[in-house]
């Protein structure tokens, strides 16, 4: 059961129906309805499904679900703490006491969104990625009340319908790869910044640098394979000389005070059309389609045999690092 029907709750609904589902959502606002169900069948066909009429159920509240088989529920609303406090209350007391409940929310700790819960040890992240239904990761994030057994049930769940879930064992700011990410950030803004290289040098080196070599292997490996007493020299050497600010970049900053945020606005660090959003839109989807085509023999569950491509023990780390990960080593 979702709940909340923009385009997240839309796309995570279709990766349960993708995968044979009956899918309830909570969307409001009736009038929208054709258009959710128009959106979902899309995003389900991308993932090369088809859309049966009789797995997606649209509720127009809580009250209206059916909770009956219900097995888990998803929460994703507007990103705005109060109001997704206001929808755990209510999933408090509804959902049957046995079913996890996760929220999609990309920064607040479900430790704050739960805090006023009696069931809140049933409560965790549970993070997917825009477009939902075309990255597979979903970082699933541990509050300070979650249970062992909720976060095995919840990676269990999205293992079996084809997500990539990862474990995050403490409740901080952008649980994993957005923490990741958001460090990328701050360096790609700080050379803009600093005049070293334009946005589409920036977005070049790397989607066709380290970006690209990622399909392959995470920068763990990398560094496994490139030998990391290179890695540790180099980040002697670099370290000193990366942005540490504890504020976002001034060329960021000047962008939001001037209501330049990207497509949304139309004008970012370009100008946008609708024409060229549509465009832009479609081959970046394309490319995320080919990307988790190639990805599948690899890494997806239940795509290959053992030795044969399978996917790699202990959250994907490579099968020669099982007895190291397996022992607990961080």
């Amino acid at each position: 059961m979702v709940v909340g029907s923009g385009i997240m709750g839309r796309d995570i609904a279709a990766i349960f129906l993708n995968a044979g589902w009956q899918t309830q959502v909570v969307a409001p606002a009736s009038g929208e309805w054709d258009a959710v169900r128009r959106h979902v069948a899309q995003s389900v066909s991308q993932m090369g499904g088809q859309l049966y009429g009789d797995l997606l159920h649209l509720r127009p509240a809580l009250d209206a679900v059916d909770w009956s088989g219900v097995e888990i529920v998803i929460e994703s609303v507007t990103e705005r703490l109060e109001v997704k406090q206001g929808v755990f209350a209510q999933l408090d007391a509804m959902v049957p006491r046995h079913v996890p409940i996760g929220s999609n929310s990309s920064g607040m700790r479900i430790t704050d969104i739960a805090r006023a819960c009696s069931s809140r040890e049933r409560m965790a992240n549970a993070h997917f990625f825009l477009p939902a239904h075309l990255v597979p990761l979903v970082e699933i994030a541990r509050g300070e009340f979650t249970r062992g057994e909720t976060m095995d049930r919840l990676m269990r769940i999205f293992s079996d319908v084809g997500r990539i879930p990862v474990r995050v064992n403490r409740d901080v700011p952008g649980f994993l790869a957005n923490r990741i990410q958001h460090a990328l950030m701050r360096e790609a803004f700080s050379v803009i910044d600093e005049g070293l290289a334009t946005p589409e040098d920036v977005d070049a080196a790397v989607r066709f640098g380290f970006g690209f070599r990622y399909v392959a292997a995470g920068p763990i490996l990398q560094k496994e394979f490139a030998g990391l007493d290179t890695q540790f020299a180099a980040a002697s050497s670099i370290y000193p000389t990366l942005c540490n600010d504890s504020v976002p970049s001034r060329t960021l900053r000047e962008k939001v005070a001037d209501g330049r945020f990207g497509t949304k606005s139309g004008h970012g660090f370009w100008r946008w059309t609708d024409e060229q959003i549509a465009r832009e839109r479609s081959r970046y989807e394309q490319v995320l389609l080919q990307a988790q085509r190639l990805l599948a023999p690899s890494a997806l569950p239940g795509t290959a045999e053992p030795g044969e491509g399978g996917a790699a023990p202990a959250a994907w780390a490579p099968a020669a690092a099982q007895e190291v990960v397996g022992s607990g080593t961080p």
